[in-house]
Parts: structure tokens; C-alpha cells; sequence
């Protein structure tokens, strides 16, 4: 299973303590609505999905059942601006239809957005629009326009080239001197555009446009390493902002193939593309630590999911930095902060999860005759878990303690082997009410407890749903029963 045990526990404490009073992203200071008018389909469910942060691709916020002609309202939270978002409508043309999904990206900064909307059609301007004066995607679509007017006139000129065989000819030389003419007056555009809308999410997309200069001596290979050697020219790794932008990974994603032209063969590929990750990561290290932990986190995905365990130990050294923050090392800063959240008196989240008969569950819901639910996060193959359940379940058992306190039981459990010993251990378990989190610790419900490790206990009021205590052991537990 994929906990984190009790000793990088107490290494990632360290190293959040040593990150305290360094600067971090400015967040927003306010939450952001979103206000959708919906049309033109029967009903729809609206959900915000992000394109970065440790819920990359997840639902931020969600709602459903918006009818023809209704208004939806969404609440973005603040730590999760600015950012660019996946705006998915799963809607129904009629009433009896099956739903049909359809996205559109959209970019949230500091202002409230109107937007109305038709998903059948969401990504057509004449059907889908914001409100009069909305900044961020307005300047990016004219942005986007006008750049990929620009561009097109000397991309393919550039790849011309880079492949001509003949440098020494009057033509090759005078195509160098077109190129390098529109390359100046673009990036000069370009620095143009960041100036004018510098106050601008936006404006850090921009920057990732940037055409590097190239040195057209040499071979088609030497050009390709003049490229490589100065594909980070202009960019500003010390704006901790350039994180928050999908567009960093498809312009890492060029870099990357610029290794991958070279490689003839699956063996070189797997030693150029560590270097190729050696370099730009010691170019992202001069900067701000959140893009440095960004382009550890860009590799060590690429190299976890292509199999590359030459990556990997490139890779280890920036793991154990602590002025890294990868995407890991930021999460657990959340759920650390996140649990001082976790206060008696204050209402537990709600937990939607399915239970070992298939059926919904949802704890708001959840009637019992007893007067406390204990929530126990745990894992079946976790030695810890094993202790508290074993001095847990027979406790509970006890008549009078029944009558007080309803256990609801919820794995954490991930992998094959893990599942198996859950599904054995549940069945000397009887009397609990049994839930998995089929994502475990990366799961919304473990994210909702800022969960870390397990085992976790938390006392609530089977009625009110608050929080009453967070005992760390049966003893604790015990003294702190009402």
C-alpha cells in the first residue's frame, strides 16, 4: 500500500519546518463564483476539473441535475488559483437520453466569471461566451489567434533549415537571415504582449512561446543541440506562478522530444532522456522551489510510466532536497495543515463511498441507534492497524460500548494482495460497517481527512455529525468517550 510510514512522516515534518519562511505561490485571497447559465441541452451535470496542483485532472468542484435555463454556481477555492481548468458538462439532449460528455478549457485568476453556456456546442464562440469585460481568456484567445498567425510563417521555414544540406549556399544563407529577422521581431512581440498584460495569468503562457536562438553551423545534429543548448533561454524559472500553467508541460514535452529525435535506439533513449532531465532540472533548481519540485514531478512520471530506472536514480538526489517541492511534498503540507482544520465541535466532511453490498453510502445519512460513530481509516496488511483493531473489536463489542459507539470502518487498501487480506479480515469484523477507498491514500475521502497514514481514528456525534476527538489510541479513545 502507498501510506506513508511513521519515519517519512516525521522527515517530511522537518522539511516542511525548513520551508516556513520561504516564499510560496501567492495564492488568492478569495474564493471565486462561477456562474453558468445553461441552454440548449434537457439537463447537465457541471464539474471544474484542474490542469495542475496535486488535484491535476480531478474535480475541484461539482454540481448536478442544472435544467434548460437554469443557473449554476460554482465556488473555486482559493488555493487552487490562479490556474487554467477543464470546465466538463455530462448532459442530456432529452430528458430520456443517456448523458454525453463535452469540455472546454477555461483560465480562473482573481475575477468572478459569467459564462453562457450551450455544452453541445461549448467550444464555439457564438454559442458559449463570458461576460462583458472578462480578462484572462479573453486575452488569451486573441493571444492565440495572433500567435499562431505569426508562427506559422517562419515554423516552417525553421524546419526547412534545420535539415538543408548545404550551409555553404547563398540561398541557405539568405534563408538564415529571413529566419533569424522574424524570429527578433516575434520574440520582440512576444515581450510585447507579457508587458501589456503583465497583471494576467495569462502572461506567464506567453513567455513559453519564445523562440531561442540557433546557431546553423554544423551538421542537422550540431543545430539540434544549438537548440537544445539554449531551448531555456528566456524563461523565468523563478516565477512560481509558470507552475500553475498546463502549457509548462507541453513546452517540457518539446524538450523532451528534441532527446527523443537523437535516440536511434530504445537503449539510447534511455540515456539521453536521463541527461536531458539532469540538465533541465538543474536549470529549474536556480529558481523558485515550486518549479523546481514541478519538473521533478514532469520526470519522475515520465520516467515511472516509460520504465526508465536510469531516470529514476538521476531523480533521487532532487526527492530528498527539501527545498523540492514536489507535488507529494506539497500535499503532505496541505493534509498537515489540513488536520489542524480537524477541530472538536466543527462538522466532519461527508463521506460518499460504495459499502461491501454495493450500495451508496453517505454519512450525513447514516442513522444509528448509538450515540458516537467512530470513523477508523486503516489498512488490513498495515501491522499498526492490526494492533488497534484486535484491542478495538472486542472493546466495542462489549454490550454497554455498543450501545454507545457504531464503528465505520474505512480501507485504505490498494493493490491486489491488499484487497484479498481486506476482504478476508472484514469477515471476522462483523457488526462495523465496511467501506473502501479503492484510490487509498490519494482518494477524496483521504484527502476530505488529510489522511497520511494509518491507522486514523476520529470520534464524531452519530447525530450532528461533529467532530468530538481525534484519539491516537484505544487508551485515548477510552479516556476521551464522553
Amino acid at each position: 500500500m502507498n501510506n506513508i510510514n511513521g519515519k517519512k512522516i516525521l522527515f517530511f515534518i522537518t522539511i516542511l519546518v525548513k520551508l516556513a519562511s520561504q516564499s510560496f505561490l501567492t495564492a488568492q485571497t478569495r474564493n471565486i463564483e462561477i456562474t453558468i447559465h445553461l441552454r440548449g441541452v434537457y439537463e447537465s451535470k457541471i464539474d471544474l476539473l484542474s490542469l495542475s496542483g496535486t488535484k491535476q485532472f480531478k474535480p475541484i468542484v461539482k454540481v448536478q441535475g442544472i435544467k434548460n435555463g437554469e443557473t449554476a454556481k460554482l465556488a473555486v477555492p482559493k488555493e487552487n488559483l490562479p490556474g487554467e481548468f477543464v470546465l466538463r458538462f455530462d448532459y442530456k439532449k432529452k430528458e430520456e437520453s443517456s448523458p454525453y460528455p463535452c469540455e472546454t478549457n477555461i483560465i480562473i485568476n482573481d475575477q468572478d466569471l459569467e459564462l453562457w453556456v450551450n455544452p453541445v456546442y461549448c467550444n464555439t464562440t457564438d454559442s458559449t461566451w463570458f461576460q462583458q469585460g472578462e480578462r484572462e481568456n479573453s486575452a488569451f484567445a486573441l493571444f492565440t489567434k495572433e500567435n499562431n498567425r505569426k508562427k506559422e510563417k517562419f515554423g516552417i521555414l525553421q524546419q526547412f533549415l534545420m535539415k538543408y544540406d548545404d550551409p555553404k549556399s547563398k540561398f541557405y544563407r539568405q534563408g538564415i537571415a529571413d529566419y533569424e529577422q522574424r524570429c527578433r521581431a516575434y520574440n520582440q512581440w512576444l515581450d510585447t504582449c507579457i508587458t501589456r498584460d503583465k497583471a494576467l495569468f495569462v502572461s506567464r503562457i506567453y513567455g513559453l512561446q519564445f523562440v531561442p536562438q540557433i546557431n546553423w553551423e554544423g551538421t542537422e545534429k550540431d543545430r539540434m543541440f544549438s537548440v537544445i543548448q539554449h531551448y531555456f533561454d528566456g524563461i523565468d524559472f523563478s516565477d512560481p506562478v509558470i507552475a500553475k500553467t498546463f502549457q509548462l508541460k507541453d513546452w517540457m514535452d518539446r524538450y523532451v522530444n528534441l532527446y527523443g529525435q537523437m535516440a536511434t535506439s530504445v537503449p539510447l533513449r534511455d540515456s539521453l532522456i536521463p541527461a536531458a532531465a539532469k540538465t533541465a532540472i538543474e536549470k529549474a533548481r536556480q529558481g523558485h522551489p515550486l518549479v523546481y519540485g514541478w519538473m521533478v514531478d514532469y520526470f519522475y512520471k515520465g520516467f515511472e510510466s516509460n520504465n526508465i530506472p536510469d531516470g529514476m536514480k538521476v531523480l533521487e538526489p532532487y526527492m530528498n532536497d527539501p527545498n523540492c517541492l514536489t507535488s507529494k511534498r506539497m500535499e503532505i503540507e496541505r493534509r498537515l495543515k489540513g488536520i489542524e482544520t480537524l477541530l472538536k465541535g466543527s462538522k466532519a466532511p461527508d463521506i460518499l463511498l460504495k459499502d461491501t453490498d454495493s450500495s451508496m453510502f453517505e454519512l450525513y445519512n447514516y442513522k444509528t441507534s448509538s450515540k458516537y460513530i467512530l470513523l477508523l481509516f486503516w489498512s488490513a496488511e498495515c501491522p499498526h492497524c492490526q494492533e488497534t483493531v484486535s484491542m478495538l473489536y472486542p472493546w466495542q463489542n462489549w454490550p454497554e460500548i455498543q450501545k454507545k459507539v457504531s464503528v465505520i470502518a474505512i480501507s485504505l487498501d490498494e493493490i491486489e494482495t491488499e484487497v484479498k487480506a481486506w476482504n478476508q479480515k472484514i469477515k471476522e469484523l462483523a457488526g462495523w460497517k465496511h467501506l473502501r477507498a479503492v484510490e487509498g491514500v490519494r482518494s477524496k475521502v483521504a484527502s476530505d481527512y488529510f489522511v497520511l497514514s494509518t491507522p486514523v481514528m476520529i470520534l464524531l456525534n452519530a447525530k450532528t455529525k461533529e467532530i468530538i476527538s481525534l484519539p491516537s489510541s484505544l487508551t485515548q479513545l477510552k479516556a476521551e468517550l464522553p
